[in-house]
């Protein structure tokens, strides 16, 4: 029974769409019949799956992806068969593979490809396995052409089936039914072998996982809940705590399915025998080190020389009945450390070579390794014969011309047995799709389709459909009805109509543009805003020639000038200048008045005629450069603050001037030094500060008034104080001099002023002279000192007198000419050090060169050795 017979589409509330849409609703007809078709075959699973678990609609998108895509290629006409690589139409025979792929091919095709491929498989296995043709025509196999699977050859398709294979040759004229199937529920088993059936139409693809609910407890067993039944086996995501094989720890892993990995607790463990603790893994705990037992036997005599091993060591081997090495002889009642005697007969075991005897007389130990019986072999393939030992392998260098499988290359292997492997070289020939190579090893016959898979979606990639690669040109993209996901780029993008999927340019925007201006006014044109970058033309190959790249952003067309009428001042913003001007005309007038603005100086105007200012903001916003007023030459004639008599070094100038840094000189109150004070630091003084910064801080170095002592007191404004009462002492002496004694100056004063005499007016040599009295003392010194002088006059005018002489002695003479000549000036001093100095860099120069070309010299006799020894020494190679 069709269950889709009486079925109608329920009326589905799309958006609102632009004009532009309007036109292609024609041409999407057969997609909204492909869109109903998905809803027919999937309402039946998605009511069951819906009702079974919340999470399942996400499970379910994926089971169902498989025969969405073909439903989607079915609806657009793009489905091809991979053999042929032509259209599947709806009335076209088909056979879709039930493996893996589940791709779609024609009937026609399938069959001819199945045929050709079982004969080539009975063929190969005839030549290269031992059985007759008819069982390998029997056993011969094919394979997909997309997924490769292996089928039967009873396996051929004959008939033309539905995709459940309930139906024979499907309706194909129908538009409410998918093309190829029967309309019924596929009822087919469901994988996992969960014992439910399919519940979809009869559809391409594999059958969705079972949406049944059941009772299912996850892998470790402690959660326990209602799943779908295609996903039962499940994680609950704790610790499994299930008992691992060592029966002591339980395993540590998130719940997973399977057996439990082996334990891996650390702990200390011994081996078999005992001897040896190690700390290892408790999967590990039973393990044998590497000594050997060595425990004493039963008999007493010998240790046991097995590796470690657990339990008793047994019986010694060497009690009871025993042989010679060979095994001829028996020797009864032997103790079992005696050593068994040989035989002397010959040995006579089994070589390795599974051919030939031992030769040599009864031996302890093995026999040798090599059979060294010289036998004739002849190689693998059968061209050379030869007596060799028997041990020895005999091959020949003749490479094997026969053809392999292929039936292109040669087989090329070196004494080959007639046994050739196949062939190891890539077909790559070129496939039907004219895209790609075969990849395949080389082979006969027809190469395999090219399995690769071109999907073609529709630009946002939502609507979507596969094709055989090289038929892709064939097709178109599919009509999505989704959206358009390119945001507009203009300011009336939240307003804007929406518009379906599509490729190429979005459609301009009608709305009026209402765009600002900077002066405030807005723009009454359609939009002509920035636009999205289109999208690229539908081609799934790109062209050889050059594309033309698209910008990130494609931008509209600008706004034109503002047109509207306002008032515009003069560049130099009079009042009463003003004229009526376009919005969007910059041009600028002048006024005939005077500039009037106030210098940079701040204390005069500028007389020039009307001019822009040095910065005026324009229409735009920014600040413009322009003319400046004219620059302010006067000097500065403001009064400083403190005053001063220095006058402002700047040009007229805003603001207060600088500090005067003038440096003024003032001396001390006493004379002796002169202090430099900076203008503005020396006038911020008061009067006593300046008392105190003039002193220099010594005495006063002022002479007294009355006397020849300077003043004690400290540097001081004003005279000095009390210059009559100077307490230094003066040496006062008689006329003669011969007296003297050591006076107060204030009383020596007080003494010339009582002899009538001002101190003032007494030289400074004679400062108290003349006040003692002199007594007969002072009258013999006198005679004495003239005495003195009598007799000092004589001797004098002795020495003087021959050195006035004008005429002495000729040997006097000539000893004074000979002291002349000897006198050397100056410039013979120079010219003799110069030689000096010129003999001493010629001897140094010459030092250097001789040792330069020394060294040199050397490197030269050690090369000329070094040949000398490589000639000798090639000479004795030759004799050699």
């Amino acid at each position: 029974m069709n269950t889709t017979a009486n079925y109608h589409p329920p009326p589905s509330s799309q958006p609102p769409f632009s004009d532009s849409d309007l036109d292609s609703d024609s041409d999407s007809e057969n997609f909204q019949v492909g869109s109903d078709l998905s809803n027919s075959i999937f309402k039946t699973y998605l009511e069951f799956s819906s009702s079974s678990s919340s999470s399942s609609s996400s499970i379910t998108a994926v089971d169902l992806s498989k025969i969405q895509s073909f439903l989607t290629s079915s609806s657009s006409g793009a489905l091809s068969c991979l053999i042929c690589l032509e259209r599947i139409r709806p009335s076209d025979p088909t056979w879709s593979c039930s493996s893996l792929c589940f791709a779609l091919f024609h009937l026609l095709c399938i069959q001819s490809w199945a045929r050709q491929s079982s004969d080539l498989s009975a063929a190969r296995a005839a030549a290269r396995l031992p059985i007759t043709a008819e069982t390998a025509a029997k056993q011969a196999t094919w394979n997909c052409p997309k997924c490769r699977s292996s089928y039967s050859k009873s396996e051929i398709p004959r008939c033309y089936l539905c995709f459940c294979g309930k139906l024979r040759d499907p309706p194909s004229d129908n538009p409410w039914i998918l093309p190829h199937s029967c309309g019924e529920i596929c009822n087919r088993p469901l994988p996992n072998n969960c014992g439910h059936f399919c519940l979809l139409l009869c559809h391409p693809g594999p059958c969705p996982s079972c949406p049944k609910s059941v009772k299912a407890r996850c892998f470790c067993g402690s959660v326990e809940g209602f799943r779908r039944c295609g996903f039962k086996n499940f994680s609950c995501n704790k610790l499994c705590k299930k008992r691992l094989d060592c029966n002591k720890h339980n395993c540590s892993e998130i719940c997973h399915p399977g057996t439990c990995p082996p334990c891996r607790a650390r702990e200390t463990y011994r081996c078999r025998c005992g001897k040896k603790e190690e700390e290892k893994d408790c999967c590990d705990r039973d393990y044998r080190c590497e000594n050997e037992c060595k425990k004493l036997l039963n008999c007493g005599k010998h240790v046991c020389e097995r590796g470690c091993h657990g339990g008793d060591c047994g019986e010694c081997p060497l009690q009871g009945n025993r042989t010679c090495p060979c095994g001829k002889r028996i020797y009864e009642g032997m103790p079992c450390d005696g050593v068994a005697p040989v035989c002397g007969a010959t040995c006579n075991k089994l070589l390795n070579c599974g051919f030939h005897r031992c030769p040599e007389r009864c031996h302890k130990g093995p026999c040798v390794e090599t059979c060294r019986t010289m036998v004739k072999k002849a190689c693998r393939c059968g061209g050379l014969k030869k007596e060799v030992p028997c041990y020895q392998d005999l091959s020949c260098e003749r490479k094997c011309l026969r053809m392999r499988d292929c039936g292109r290359h040669a087989c090329k292997r070196r004494c080959c047995d007639g046994d050739c492997p196949p062939c190891s070289e890539v077909c790559d020939k070129r496939l039907r799709c004219k895209n790609h190579k075969c990849p395949a090893p080389c082979h006969r016959g027809v190469c395999a389709p090219c399995p690769i898979m071109v999907t073609i979606s529709c630009a946002c990639s939502e609507t979507h459909f596969e094709v055989p690669c090289g038929t892709e040109m064939d097709h178109k993209p599919p009509k999505c009805r989704k959206l358009c996901k390119i945001t507009p780029l203009c300011r009336h993008a939240s307003t804007s109509k929406p518009h379906r999927c599509h490729y190429g340019a979005c459609p301009p925007c009608r709305a009026p543009c209402e765009e600002e201006y900077p002066c405030g006014h807005k723009c009454n044109l359609r939009c002509h805003g920035p636009r999205p970058p289109p999208n690229p033309e539908f081609t799934l190959k790109p062209k050889k020639k050059k594309s033309n790249h698209q910008t990130e952003c494609t931008p509209g067309t600008p706004c034109p000038p503002c047109p509207e009428l306002v008032w515009r001042p003069c560049v130099g913003e009079h009042f009463g200048a003003e004229r009526m001007m376009v919005c969007s005309n910059t041009t600028r007038f002048s006024c005939d008045n005077l500039c009037g603005n106030l210098l940079p100086c701040g204390n005069h105007y500028c007389t020039k005629t009307c001019h822009p200012l040095e910065t005026q903001p324009s229409s735009s916003g920014h600040q413009i450069r322009s003319e400046s007023c004219e620059v302010c030459n006067l000097p500065c004639q403001k009064v400083r603050m403190p005053k001063c008599s220095h006058p402002c070094p700047l040009p007229c100038h805003p603001g207060e001037c600088p500090p005067c840094k003038v440096l003024v000189k003032r001396s001390c109150h006493c004379g002796a030094m002169v202090h430099a004070f900076e203008c503005i630091h020396y006038n911020n003084l008061s009067e006593k500060d300046q008392v105190a910064a003039r002193s220099c801080g010594g005495p006063c170095h002022r002479k007294l008034p009355n006397c020849t002592h300077l003043c004690p007191e400290i540097c001081h404004v004003d005279k000095c104080p009390a210059p009559d009462k100077c307490s230094k002492k003066v040496t006062v002496r008689c006329k003669c001099q011969t007296l003297k004694k050591e006076w107060i100056c204030q009383d020596v004063q007080a003494a010339y002023r009582d002899t009538g005499n001002d101190p003032k007016d007494i030289p400074k040599n004679q400062f108290g002279l003349g006040l003692l009295p002199c007594n007969s003392d002072c009258k013999s010194k006198v005679q004495e000192v003239e005495s003195a002088l009598q007799l000092r006059k004589p001797k004098v005018l002795e020495k003087k007198e021959p050195e006035n002489e004008k005429h002495g002695p000729k040997r006097r003479k000539r000893r004074d000419r000979i002291q002349e000549g000897k006198q050397v000036s100056r410039f013979q001093e120079f010219v003799a050090t110069m030689k000096r100095l010129l003999l001493f860099i010629i001897i140094v120069a010459a030092l250097i060169a001789v040792t330069y070309y020394s060294y040199k010299g050397l490197l030269q006799l050690s090369d000329w050795m070094n040949e000398v020894e490589l000639q000798r020494a090639k000479q004795r190679r030759s004799r050699f």
